[in-house]
């Protein structure tokens, strides 16, 4: 005998083993003997009565009738028939409650699996990943949506450890019908490969605060983390992540992380500039309005204006009208990211791979 075949054997044996130990086998046997039974007694019974048996086929057929439909096909008229076929009626009605009952319970875990998280995903390509959790979460998550208007909420998928009460009120919001929901640490690979972050093009981490007792430099820590993870996973994939404090900036951009949040340090320029009395805090809240078509706007070059001047392409904007103002570029080449050039001199020669930056006002760039 050959050492494959000797394993096949193994295996075989190993699972009659298995199947002899489990208490469902012997009751599916019980079964299958019960139906065999009933079925012999009504076709050595009723073949000698006028009720229309005449063979084992319709002894068979009898059964099935019984078993699937609940009902008889045949009028069976032997005592010994009728209690056989009132067996095949109770045994039908079991297997039915057992079917029954483990749909109902495969649909409950389903469910319930996705109102946690934990349902498995369909494969998605270009979606938009928004991880971490904090207070007021709602309103940033419908910031975001109306911020990337070529974004569908079905395209949205949040990944957080948040409570599940807080997560299912959300869901169950008209406004965020369709987004979808992965529980779990967003620093974790199993947890990003859930979320399918091979194929994501957009990620965005925030300051992850679910128990609110972390300290600043354990939530940038964990932000960190999650930032080299899922470039290491996805290395173009594009994110931007938030930070508590200015201490782990460096390390975000060796992970390569391409825009950094720094919270706090904004934070402190606007209450700085506010207290000059002077209404920058008005300005800057106008300049970065959630409106996708106001405010500052980050726009592709007209064709045919990557290479000519910076003076070429003002004198382009002043003539399309007031609602669109050049104030700078968005250079993204030659070692920069989205760093921005604001009023560069008339000559400056507009690179490859650059954006121009518009000031709008209820404008589509």
């Amino acid at each position: 005998m050959s050492v494959r075949l000797k394993k096949k054997m193994r295996r075989l044996f190993k699972s009659l083993r298995r199947g002899l130990k489990n208490p469902f086998t012997y009751l599916m046997m019980l079964v299958i003997a019960l139906l065999v039974f009933s079925t012999y007694v009504v076709f050595k019974t009723e073949t000698k009565t006028d009720s229309g048996i005449t063979g084992m086929f319709d002894a068979v057929w009898h059964t099935i009738v019984a078993v699937v439909a609940a009902y008889y096909d045949f009028y069976v008229k032997s005592v010994p028939g009728r209690f056989a076929s009132l067996l095949l009626l109770l045994l039908g009605m079991a297997f039915w409650s057992v079917v029954i009952g483990k749909i109902t319970s495969v649909i409950m875990d389903i469910q319930t699996k996705n109102n946690k998280g934990l349902k498995k995903i369909r494969p998605m390509k270009g979606q938009f990943l928004l991880c971490g959790w904090r207070s007021g979460f709602e309103k940033l998550l419908e910031t975001v949506m109306r911020s990337n208007p070529d974004i569908t909420p079905d395209m949205i998928i949040l990944v957080n450890n948040a409570p599940p009460e807080n997560m299912e009120s959300l869901r169950e919001d008209s406004r965020f019908k369709g987004v979808k929901y992965v529980a779990g640490d967003f620093s974790d690979t199993e947890t990003l490969r859930r979320a399918h972050i091979e194929t994501a093009s957009r990620i965005l981490v925030i300051a992850d605060s679910v128990t609110g007792k972390s300290a600043p430099m354990e939530v940038d820590s964990r932000t960190v983390l999650a930032v080299l993870t899922m470039k290491n996973l996805n290395p173009s994939v594009y994110i931007s992540a938030e930070l508590l404090d200015e201490k782990l900036a460096e390390h975000l951009r060796l992970a390569h992380c391409d825009e950094i949040i720094l919270t706090q340090e904004y934070e402190h320029s606007l209450l700085a500039t506010a207290s000059s009395g002077q209404g920058y805090s008005n300005v800057i809240k106008a300049l970065i309005s959630d409106d996708s078509d106001t405010g500052i706007i980050v726009a592709t070059f007209p064709q045919g204006y990557v290479g000519k001047s910076y003076g070429d392409l003002e004198s382009y904007y002043t003539k399309q009208g007031e609602d669109k103002v050049l104030v700078g570029l968005l250079l993204n080449g030659d070692g920069s990211c989205n760093e921005p050039l604001l009023t560069p001199a008339s000559s400056y020669v507009i690179p490859k791979s650059s954006k121009c930056i518009l000031v709008c006002t209820n404008c589509n760039s």
